[in-house]
């Protein structure tokens, strides 16, 4: 079953050239297969992603970062 959201993009994914609709049929598949790797890589070590936030945390407690601006990206 295709959802009204993916079915209207499908519609306006059929309006672009041949070659369009190849980049980004390419784009997809490349977005789909890169959403598995990163599965799978957590799903072999579930403790990493833990680890990196516990990293990340440290980070900012050393006033190893910054506060981001979202005026400025």
């Amino acid at each position: 079953m295709v959802t009204k959201t993916l079915e209207k993009a499908f519609a306006e994914a059929s309006k672009l050239s041949a070659k369009e609709q190849d980049e980004l049929g390419a784009w997809l598949l490349s977005e789909f297969e890169s959403e598995r790797k990163w599965e799978e890589m957590f799903r072999h070590s579930p403790d990493a992603l833990a680890k990196l936030g516990e990293r990340g945390l440290a980070e900012k407690r050393a006033g190893y970062t910054e506060e981001l601006d979202p005026e400025k990206l």
